[in-house]
C-alpha cells in the first residue's frame, strides 16, 4: 500500500499532550527509514553489554584460586538469575514471532501489539439495555380501509432508479405517496441506469405475491397499466401525464396540494424523476411505518437469491471447518467513489495526473481549473467526509482487537488501485474473500444476467453477518445498519469514526496504545443502536420511531 499520508492534526483530548511521554511508547505507527538497519546492529549492540557485565570485577570468569566461597556463591546467583531473565526475553521474543500482527502506516509495515480477542467483539455489548422491537409489520386480522378500486384518486407510476438499494427507497416512498393521495400503484419499473447498465425487472429480483399481497390492507397495487390506457409507450414521455416540479423531501402536503389534483384529472400520471422525493419528518408518523413496512417486510427477494445468500453465509461461518463467527465489510473505494469524493488519495504522480482527468471529465463544473482543489481535499478529510482507504480500514480493526484469523466477507466493487490498494488489507487479514471465492462460476452465472441479483447476494451476506462494518456512506450501508437495528440490534454494526481517524493517522506522535485507545473508546457507541430520531433524521438508517416500540 502506498503511504497514508493526512493532515497532520493534533490528537483529541484522550491522547497525550506531551510528545516526550508520547515517545515513551514505542510507536508502530511512526518510522525512521534507518530503524531496519539500526536494529540488527542495536541487537548485537545490547548483546555485547549485556554480557560484559559478567567480565571481571565478576570473578566466576577468572580462573583465581583466591576467590573466595562466598563471592563465588554471589557469583552463582547472579548468574541464575540472568538465565532466569534471560528465558523469559526468549519466551517473549518466541510469543512475538508467532503472532506477527502487522501495522501499516505512512507506507511502512510494521508490529503491532497481539489483542486479545473477547467476545465483545462479535455480540453488540449494549444490546441488553435497550428494550425496542420492532413494530411496522402488518396487523393479522386487520381492517382494510382501501376504498373500491373504482373510488381511488387514480393511478401513479414511477421508475425506480440507479442501484438496488437506491431503487428499493424508491418503492417504499412510492407506496407511502400512493397512500397520501388515496391513488393506485402501478408496479414500478426498475429503470435501467447509465451506470449500472441493468434491464432487472421488479419481478426478476423481488417476489411481486407476496409484496402486493403483504400491503394489501394498506396501498392497492396493480401489476401493469390498465388495459383502458392506450397510451402506455407514451406515459413517460407526454407532457400533460409526468409530474416533475416534486422537490427533493416534499413533504406529504405538497402532494394533496399540487399531484393530487392533476392525477384526478387525467387519472393516470407519472412521477419523473422519484429519487429521494419524501421528506422523514414533515409527513405523517403512520406514513413512516408504512414504509417500514414496505422496507423490513413487503420486499422479499427471489426464493433463489435468499437460498444462494444463505449458502454463502454458511460456506463464511465453516471455513475453519468449524463454526465460526464472520464479518462482512463494505468497502467503498471504487474509482468512481473516488473521484466524486474529490479528496486525495496516495499514489503516483502518474495515478493522480489520470484521477486528475478523470474528475475534470467527469465533473467539469466542481473541477474548474484544478487550483482550489488541494484545500478542499483537506479540509474534507479533517471533516472526515472521505472513503476510508483499505490499509486504514485494516489499521482501525486491528486497533479493536480483531485478530488476524478473522473471516472477512467483502462487499464491494472493483478497488481503485486493484491488488496493490488492497495489499495491506489482505496481509493484514488474510481470510478476506468476496462471493467470487466462495461460489464457482457455474453458481453465480445464473444471477450474473442481472447486476442486481449479484447486489442483492451481497445485501443479504452483509445483513446477516456477525459483524458489519461499513468505511463510508450509501444507501448500501444505510439500509443493512437500519436493518439491524429493526430487527433486534443485537448483532454489531460499526460506523468509523472518520473525522477522528484522520486526526489519529495524522499525527506523527501518537503511540499504538493511545491510538487503541482512541479507537476503542470513540467506537464504544458507534455499535449500532436505536439512536433517538431528530429533524431530518434519515428513516432508513435510524427507524427506532415510528417503526419501533418499548418491549
Amino acid at each position: 500500500m502506498a503511504e497514508l499520508r493526512h493532515s497532520s492534526s493534533s490528537l483529541g483530548s484522550r491522547a497525550s499532550s506531551s510528545p516526550m511521554k508520547r515517545d515513551e511508547d514505542a510507536s508502530p505507527l511512526i518510522h525512521d527509514p534507518q530503524d531496519d538497519d539500526d536494529d540488527r546492529h542495536s541487537f548485537r549492540d545490547r548483546d555485547r553489554s549485556f554480557w560484559s557485565q559478567f567480565s571481571p570485577p565478576f570473578p566466576f570468569f577468572k580462573d583465581d584460586p583466591r576467590v573466595s566461597q562466598h563471592a563465588s556463591r554471589i557469583s552463582l546467583l547472579v548468574l541464575l538469575l540472568v538465565a532466569i531473565a534471560g528465558l523469559i526475553s526468549i519466551f517473549s521474543i518466541l510469543h512475538r514471532l508467532n503472532s506477527p500482527y502487522l501495522c501499516k502506516k505512512d507506507g511502512i509495515v510494521l508490529h503491532c501489539p497481539r489483542v486479545k480477542e473477547n467476545p465483545s467483539l462479535w455480540e453488540n455489548p449494549f444490546s441488553a439495555t435497550t428494550s425496542w422491537k420492532p413494530c411496522a409489520e402488518r396487523r393479522d386480522g386487520g381492517i382494510s380501509d382501501l376504498p373500491p378500486e373504482n373510488e381511488t384518486s387514480g393511478y401513479i407510476f414511477i421508475h425506480a432508479e440507479g442501484g438496488l438499494n437506491q431503487q428499493r427507497i424508491a418503492i417504499c416512498n412510492a407506496v407511502a405517496v400512493a397512500k397520501i393521495m388515496n391513488a393506485t400503484l402501478i408496479l414500478p419499473v426498475l429503470k435501467q441506469d447509465q451506470i449500472w447498465k441493468d434491464q432487472t425487472k421488479f419481478e426478476d429480483i423481488f417476489d411481486v405475491d407476496h409484496f402486493i399481497n403483504y400491503l394489501k390492507d394498506d396501498v392497492r397495487i396493480v401489476r401493469d397499466i390498465p388495459e383502458w390506457f392506450t397510451d402506455k409507450s407514451e406515459l413517460f414521455t407526454s407532457i400533460r401525464r409526468t409530474v416533475k416540479n416534486i422537490p427533493k423531501y416534499a413533504p406529504a402536503q405538497f402532494y394533496i396540494d399540487n399531484v393530487l389534483p392533476r392525477i384526478k384529472e387525467k387519472k393516470i400520471m407519472a412521477l419523473k424523476p422519484f429519487v429521494d422525493r419524501l421528506g422523514y419528518d414533515n409527513v405523517p408518523p403512520e406514513i413512516n411505518r408504512l414504509r417500514c413496512r414496505v422496507n423490513y417486510h413487503a420486499l422479499k427477494f427471489l426464493p433463489e437469491i435468499e437460498e444462494m445468500a444463505d449458502s454463502l453465509v454458511s460456506r463464511m461461518r465453516n471455513r475453519t471447518g468449524s463454526p465460526n463467527p464472520y464479518m462482512a465489510l463494505h468497502l467503498r473505494f471504487e474509482k468512481g467513489m473516488v473521484g466524486l469524493s474529490f479528496c486525495d488519495f496516495v499514489g503516483t504522480r502518474e495515478e493522480k495526473a489520470k484521477m486528475a482527468e478523470y474528475r475534470k471529465k467527469e465533473w467539469p463544473r466542481r473541477y474548474k481549473n484544478g487550483s482550489h482543489l488541494w484545500q478542499l481535499a483537506l479540509q474534507k478529510r479533517k471533516e472526515g467526509r472521505c472513503p476510508l482507504e483499505p490499509g486504514e480500514v485494516a489499521v482501525i480493526l486491528r486497533a479493536m482487537g480483531y485478530p488476524k484469523e478473522t473471516q472477512i466477507y467483502v462487499a464491494s466493487g472493483q478497488v481503485y488501485g486493484g491488488q496493490n490498494r488492497m495489499a495491506p488489507l489482505r496481509n493484514m487479514f488474510p481470510n478476506l474473500v468476496t462471493k467470487e471465492e466462495l461460489a464457482g462460476k457455474e453458481e453465480l452465472a445464473v444471477f450474473r444476467k442481472h447486476v442486481t441479483s449479484l447486489a442483492a447476494l451481497d445485501f443479504l451476506v452483509c445483513l446477516k453477518s456477525d459483524v458489519f462494518v461499513m468505511t463510508h456512506g450509501g444507501n448500501f450501508a444505510k439500509l443493512i445498519i437500519g436493518a439491524r437495528r429493526y430487527m433486534g440490534h443485537r448483532q454489531k454494526s460499526i460506523k468509523p469514526d472518520k473525522g477522528l481517524m484522520s486526526k489519529s493517522f495524522g499525527d506523527p506522535y501518537m503511540g499504538w496504545a493511545n491510538f487503541v485507545e482512541d479507537v476503542v473508546v470513540t467506537h464504544q457507541t458507534r455499535t449500532g443502536l436505536p439512536e433517538e430520531t431528530f429533524p431530518n433524521y434519515d428513516l432508513w438508517e435510524n427507524p427506532l420511531t415510528p417503526c419501533m416500540c418499548k418491549a
